[in-house]
């Protein structure tokens, strides 16, 4: 087939474009091209690079024809974000692509209120991002039911792998907190510590995508979790994570004042928004549909973190030194 992605350099692009290489496809990467993949392949090499502005040509109206204009089988699009973007793409491939796969988010769902979470369970997003990306899988799924573009939305939890760094135990984006677990010194914890975070690979929110696009008959008019095969709790991920440096956590409970009081305003932020939700979305729908079988959560933290250390981003880790984590 020939499957045009957009996005393609991106965390799942970086892993999921040389699948299909490898699988014998066609593959076009639709990006602005100002960054690198994330991971070296010698598939790379025959994947066609097709410069695009999402943004400014979503602005102008001309995107959707830009893709339709490429006759893909298969379009993957990886960087929606609104409804309206959704709406102009779906017009545009409506009779001329066979399968448009979306790349949505766990974040579809509100705070959970019954766990594991399903994709037929009740929805009650919160903020701009999960409203937009429950509202893009249900125009979606509508479009497919009514007989218009066959479509498939995919919705990961926390992206992790090597190339950027994973969702920490605390729900954020603080390097410190590996740098203090490493040390072993104080980590303050907000909440109970019994808070779920869902971690997934991006190498397996990659193999759900390419699953869906090579197995049409199960995917169409479909809404998955592609997640891990389960969630971590705060406390249990802060023990694992200690224990990749041979440390013990020390850890302190603390409300969420204080911890917002010692904590820089975004990562406090960030931490409310992971850990208020605390989520687990099962991928038992993408494992009977699709033969989805995800691998365990904290493997992909630890390549996360593995390579923040190989990258000097983690620069204060002191004695002992880390050891290899992969």
């Amino acid at each position: 087939m020939r499957i045009a992605v957009i996005g393609g350099s991106g965390h799942i692009g970086s892993f999921l474009l040389p699948r299909l290489v490898r699988a014998g496809h066609e593959v076009l990467n639709l990006s602005r091209g100002g960054s690198r993949p994330y991971t070296d392949d010698p598939a790379w090499a025959e994947v066609r690079a097709v410069a695009v502005d999402r943004h400014a040509e979503d602005a102008d109206g001309t995107f959707g024809a830009r893709v339709a204009g490429l006759e893909a089988d298969v379009v993957v699009d990886l960087i929606c974000f609104t409804p309206a973007s959704a709406v102009a793409l779906v017009d545009a491939l409506r009779g001329r692509t066979g399968h448009l796969l979306h790349c949505g988010s766990i974040w579809m769902h509100g705070p959970s209120s019954r766990i594991p979470l399903t994709e037929d369970d009740e929805r009650h997003p919160v903020g701009e991002y999960g409203v937009g990306k429950d509202a893009i899988a249900r125009l979606l799924q509508e479009e497919t039911a009514a007989g218009g573009l066959p479509t498939t939305s995919l919705h990961p939890g926390h992206i992790s792998g090597p190339g950027w760094a994973p969702i920490t135990p605390l729900g954020n984006l603080d390097h410190g907190v590996w740098e203090r677990l490493a040390r072993g010194e104080e980590v303050l914890v907000p909440g109970t510590g019994s808070e779920l975070l869902h971690h997934v690979h991006a190498d397996d929110v990659a193999v759900a995508f390419q699953l869906a696009l090579e197995q049409p008959a199960a995917a169409h008019g479909e809404v998955f979790h592609a997640t891990a095969a389960r969630a971590m709790t705060v406390r249990g991920l802060l023990e694992v994570a200690a224990g990749w440096f041979d440390r013990e956590p020390v850890t302190r409970t603390v409300g969420w004042d204080e911890f917002r009081a010692a904590t820089p305003t975004a990562f406090a932020e960030q931490s409310w928004d992971h850990l208020w939700r605390s989520q687990f979305a099962s991928p038992a729908k993408a494992g009977r549909l699709l033969g989805f079988t995800p691998g365990e959560p904290d493997v992909a933290v630890r390549e996360g973190v593995e390579w923040l250390r190989r990258h000097g981003d983690l620069q204060h880790l002191g004695a002992p030194p880390a050891r290899d984590l992969v």
